[in-house]
């Protein structure tokens, strides 16, 4: 509620020093804040900022080349970027810092554009470098690219609706009168409130052509056209036809881009000379340096940026012997040199955000297009009907020029020659006023037969255009020549060319992990050793801290894959190849903070398997035990860590893992003992089960103590086998107490 409004007294000596309503809180739902505060701005971020329009604009894009097109630079010479910068801001209420930033990323020389906007002189950055910086736009110079043509031809016969600016100073153009679909033709980014939008650039004659194809017959199969995406960085496409179709059809979807590279026998070297769009070559170089630190690649023995005026180049010198094609297929799976770009085809049309397939957008670019040139036909039309009705007054004065020079010289006044005209041949006051306005040396006979010699032609010619306006197979037409013309000028080459999966199946080479037998130990504090057999037995005693000590030796090898066991039921995956062989006089890894675990998390047990065959078995406090199959944690991607690795409900006392069904010795307070045969536990895939009741217990009695039963670890083992579960087991007051090591 809001508090009573009390009306202040105003002082004449300060007539601001009372403002109404000024200091007052008022509490109001959040929804309410929400609409009136929030939507507002989400909606002017979406509608007026973020997404592109059917023309292919962003406003920020539309209103920086209107301006350089008002300045005269479509045809003129270059000029000053901060020239540009200045008078943009008439349009666009922004910095110059953000509106220069707009000019530099459509310019050639930053080169994220397929077709450039801008053309451009001097330090313009690059899209594919994240240090090389552009330069202050009193550096640099600009002005429009030759493809510009096709937006402004049309601008001054009312083609598109014109709004004021943000300060009713001056009109611009709500959209620019394309004749082709740029939408589609260059890339386009945009992130607003709660949506987004990410278009893929697409090849212009394969646009231009499609698009044609449309117009001839809307039920075209759009992918007969289309290969595929074109970048402006070129690369390799991994052919998915699914998933092309995917985004053709419905505007989302994903492809993988690989780089481009050769191999420099002489130099034994590989160079990388075009590289995916979502990367930067800065950011490949420091993944390639990270992996050849951290040993996981090991043919690499010197890398160098050797980018220069002839573009981009990434250099990357090899050890002596080793397989190019091989350590490149390393590099696609480990590094930026591959990578998905994900489509979100999200246009505003209408001032409506819609998510739209190629199909979709293209129709809705020759709606588009095609009001665009009714408006510009209609425009002509009413010129050249003005022009017709002129001339149709003048071929009347021809019947008797005598006439209208009498007419002219006998009127008194001047503002009576208009009027006598119109009386003394009967014409409107338009076609007197252009009587009037002829010279005295035009006053001809010869000149009047040429001027109204025109007049059939333009009967004709307005017949032409009335027609057009009737039929719309004939808007069509025009349009087909538009873009036939606009391929004739503008087509480039593809840049991007593809690689088909089926091929590339057979190209991968699998990585060989070296095999070889190496002991594992684990210490209670949760450092890790791999020590090798040959060092082991020429090592003196295990280097550990005061209070820790060793509690698990496994012999086991090179290529296993390790799963440690939290008391946070989580489970770290990782493989004994990612840790350094070490030795018993060092401290080994510690666990915790190589795998990242939680703040005070601990390792209950680790588990070794090489295809992940067999069963885990967990034991709870309350009598319950669960078998979990192995196959459960295993994953497609290299997954460093899986939540509810088992159940957190009950206090775990053991796991282990067992390839097959064998006995365990379950103590419990009271001093009763079961014998189970994990064989009538059934397995269950969930990996947080809770499992089974296999022993019951009196109240406040639990679980202390799990071991697996060798034959001799109790004398009289038939008494503890029970018949069925859950049972209760029986009293051990006759058997040796039996301990065990427990995490």
């Amino acid at each position: 509620m809001a508090s009573e409004k009390k009306k202040a007294p105003k002082r004449k000596s300060d007539p601001n020093a009372y403002i109404a309503g000024a200091g007052i809180v008022v509490e109001q739902p959040i929804t309410q804040t929400l609409e009136q505060n929030y939507m507002p701005y989400a909606m002017s971020i979406i509608v007026s900022r973020a997404l592109p329009e059917i023309d292919g604009f962003k406003p920020s894009h539309r209103k920086l080349l209107y301006t350089m097109y008002k300045m005269g630079l479509l045809t003129g010479a270059k000029t000053k970027s901060a020239n540009i910068v200045g008078q943009t801001m008439r349009l666009n209420p922004h910095g110059d810092g953000a509106i220069y930033e707009t000019m530099v990323r459509l310019s050639k020389g930053y080169e994220a554009l397929l077709h450039p906007y801008v053309e451009s002189k001097g330090n313009f950055g690059k899209a594919y470098s994240r240090d090389m910086a552009y330069a202050a736009s009193r550096y640099t110079e600009a002005k429009l690219a030759p493809i510009c043509n096709e937006f402004f031809r049309e601008m001054d016969k009312d083609t598109v609706d014109f709004v004021p600016n943000y300060d009713n100073s001056m009109q611009e153009p709500t959209l620019l009168p394309t004749t082709f679909p740029s939408i589609l033709v260059n890339s386009n980014v945009g992130i607003a409130v709660s949506m987004a939008s990410n278009i893929c650039p697409f090849n212009l004659r394969e646009i231009c052509e499609t698009t044609i194809a449309l117009l001839k017959n809307p039920e075209h199969d759009v992918m007969e056209t289309i290969k595929g995406p074109d970048f402006p960085g070129g690369g390799f496409l991994i052919y998915d036809r699914g998933e092309l179709q995917k985004a053709v059809d419905t505007g989302r979807g994903s492809f993988k881009i690989r780089s481009k590279y050769g191999y420099d026998k002489s130099n034994n070297c590989i160079e990388i000379t075009e590289i995916p769009p979502t990367t930067t070559i800065e950011a490949i170089m420091d993944k390639i340096v990270e992996l050849v630190k951290s040993g996981k690649v090991r043919e690499i023995s010197d890398l160098r940026d050797e980018t220069d005026l002839n573009g981009l180049k990434l250099t990357l010198d090899l050890k002596r012997g080793q397989d190019p094609d091989r350590l490149m297929q390393k590099l696609f799976r480990m590094t930026p040199l591959q990578e998905n770009f994900s489509c979100n085809f999200n246009i505003l049309i209408a001032g409506y955000p819609r998510v739209m397939g190629v199909r979709e957008i293209l129709q809705e670019w020759i709606a588009f297009r095609s009001g665009c040139v009714k408006r510009r036909v209609y425009f002509d039309l009413k010129k050249k009907k003005e022009k017709l009705h002129l001339l149709r007054g003048l071929e009347k004065i021809l019947l008797d020029i005598d006439k209208a020079v009498r007419i002219v010289r006998e009127t008194e006044e001047e503002k009576d020659v208009v009027p006598n005209l119109m009386i003394g041949f009967g014409i409107d006051e338009n076609q007197a006023e252009y009587v009037a306005e002829i010279r005295l040396r035009h006053l001809n006979r010869e000149y009047i037969l040429k001027r109204t010699e025109e007049i059939s032609a333009l009967v004709q010619e307005i017949a032409e255009m009335e027609d057009i306006l009737a039929h719309p197979e004939k808007i069509r037409a025009i349009l087909i020549a538009e873009l036939k013309e606009v391929i004739k000028k503008y087509a480039q080459p593809r840049r991007t060319m593809f690689i088909y999966a089926d091929d590339l199946a057979e190209e991968i080479v699998e990585e060989e992990t070296p095999d070889y037998p190496v002991h594992l130990f684990l210490t209670a504090e949760g450092y890790f050793k791999k020590i090798t057999p040959q060092s082991l037995r020429m090592s003196g005693e295990q280097k550990l801290k005061e209070t820790d000590a060793v509690i698990l030796h496994l012999e086991s090898s090179y290529a296993v894959e390790l799963l440690f066991f939290t008391d946070r039921q989580q489970v770290y995956k990782t493989r004994a190849s990612e840790f350094d062989d070490t030795k018993a006089s060092l401290l080994g890894d510690y666990i915790p903070a190589k795998l990242s675990f939680d703040p005070d998390e601990k390792i209950v047990a680790l588990v070794t398997t090489r295809d992940y065959s067999g069963n885990l078995l967990f034991f709870f406090e309350n009598g319950r035990a669960a078998k979990v199959p192995l196959a459960s944690y295993e994953t497609k991607t290299r997954r460093r860590r899986l939540s509810n690795a088992y159940c957190g409900k009950f206090p775990l006392v053991w796991m282990t893992a067992a390839e097959e069904d064998g006995e365990y010795i379950l103590s419990a307070s009271g001093k009763r003992k079961l014998l189970l045969d994990t064989a009538m536990v059934l397995p269950k895939a969930a990996r947080d089960t809770q499992g089974i009741q296999v022993m019951t217990l009196k109240k406040n009695q639990t679980v202390e103590s799990v071991e697996p039963f060798n034959g001799e670890n109790l004398s009289n083992p038939q008494r503890f086998r029970p018949k069925s579960l859950p049972s209760a087991g029986a009293l051990a007051h006759d058997e040796e107490e039996n301990t065990q090591l427990s995490l």
